[in-house]
């Protein structure tokens, strides 16, 4: 043991026994995720301090301020935005409206129009009645759409009932539940004029998005009122093959068009006395 002691030079001798000293003393410093938080911590707020300090963030800052839609920017954590929460309270009218059925009262004389034809045909109705009903249309009520097809606007069939009926003396009875289907909406109604079934007729409209329902419901009824009105002869002419050849002769014209927008080129039809609206133009 002497030998090799006297052997080893003095600077090796005192570091190996400074090695062994660490060795054998307990390690008492030890790191924390705790103590790496606090410091990541304390360097992000210095980082904050010296960008909130610069010419550029309040720069920024203005940009933001008079940018219309725009929001500050915020170093700090934000919350996050709560989503939107659509309540379970709203109906979905694509799957249909779930009207009522009528519940009639067992007390008194009533007519369940949803299934009865009470009073269908048991007598022609009066000769003025029949004189308002038939009465040839006049050529400036009748109007074109742009594909051709000639109609009769939904209010002056109103107004001819009114005149042949009175006010209050007819209306549109519901036969059956309103049906919502992807695109469209149909349902069946009646016409009851003077206490009396006239027409039963089923309406349809379409529709682009769920809350153009309601006004699809609304034209839904017009088409099944024109429709009923076939019946008791009201604008027959529409029909008459040999009336709309002579119309069109007399009164329509061919026009090209161009839309605005899109630069597409088109044929429409238009009443001679009519012009080329929006967004259409003639070429």
């Amino acid at each position: 043991m002497d030998g090799v002691s006297s052997s080893l030079k003095p600077g090796q001798e005192e570091r190996k026994t400074q090695e062994d000293i660490e060795e054998d003393e307990p390690d008492d410093w030890q790191v924390f995720p705790s103590d790496l938080q606090r410091v990541a911590d304390r360097s992000c707020a210095e980082a904050k301090r010296s960008f909130a300090s610069t010419r550029a963030y309040h720069v920024q800052q203005a940009a933001a301020a008079t940018s219309p839609g725009s929001k500050v920017t915020s170093l700090d954590p934000q919350p996050s935005e709560t989503p939107e929460v659509i309540s379970v309270d709203v109906p979905d009218l694509t799957a249909g409206l779930k009207d009522q059925a009528v519940e009639l009262n067992e007390g008194q004389r009533q007519v369940d129009w949803s299934r009865s034809f009470h009073g269908l045909s048991t007598e022609a109705f009066s000769a003025e009645a029949a004189k308002a009903l038939l009465a040839p249309i006049a050529s400036d009520d009748v109007e074109v759409k742009a594909d051709g097809i000639l109609y009769l606007p939904e209010i002056k069939y109103r107004r001819i009932l009114n005149n042949a009926f009175g006010p209050g003396g007819w209306g549109l009875a519901p036969r059956g539940e309103t049906i919502v289907t992807a695109k469209a909406v149909t349902r069946e109604y009646a016409l009851v004029a003077l206490g009396r079934l006239v027409s039963v007729a089923r309406g349809e409209q379409d529709y682009f998005s769920p809350e153009g329902i309601p006004t699809a419901v609304e034209g839904c009824k017009s088409t099944a009122l024109r429709r009923c009105c076939k019946d008791l002869g009201v604008a027959s002419e529409l029909w008459d093959p040999r009336f709309i050849r002579k119309f069109m002769t007399q009164h329509v014209k061919e026009v090209f068009v161009e839309h605005q927008v899109t630069k597409k080129r088109k044929k429409i039809y238009l009443r001679k006395d009519d012009l080329v609206r929006y967004p259409f133009k003639a070429v």
